[in-house]
């Protein structure tokens, strides 16, 4: 999307630009920007990890910025898979884990396939549900 703006905004400068600027311009700073896109795409998806432990859910992210998470299974409150339509389009899944706290303090493993998905969003609500017990007053 971000390269399709990008060769927009190159051709519009093509059209109201005083100076004449030969066609091909706009089209090699389209491309550049489609492979960088997509570069950094990839980039950001082989960055991604996820590992359930015994008490928690580790995650690993970041391209640029390294970003590490830790949620404990008794700070989850629920836990959804979810398919967007590009998803749908491209056979995968998410499972995302609403915590207890703050504001926005969900988290997301994208990337899956449907099936695993629906896996993971099982095996975190079981040892959700087996921690709560732990804790119980």
């Amino acid at each position: 999307m971000f390269a399709l703006a990008a060769g927009g905004v190159a051709t519009a400068a093509t059209l109201f630009a005083p100076v004449s600027i030969p066609t091909y311009v706009p089209v090699a700073v389209g491309v550049v920007f489609l492979v960088v896109g997509v570069g950094f795409a990839l980039l950001r998806y082989r960055a991604w990890g996820y590992e359930v432990r015994d008490d928690s859910l580790y995650l690993q992210r970041g391209v640029l910025t390294k970003v590490n998470t830790v949620v404990p299974f008794v700070r989850v409150q629920h836990v959804d898979s979810t398919r967007g339509p590009l998803e749908r389009l491209v056979g995968l899944a998410s499972t995302v884990v609403y915590t207890a706290g703050s504001r926005g303090a969900d988290v997301s493993v994208p990337g899956l396939t449907p099936e695993g998905a629906e896996d993971l969003q099982d095996r975190l609500k079981r040892l959700a549900i087996a921690s709560e017990g732990d804790d119980a007053v």
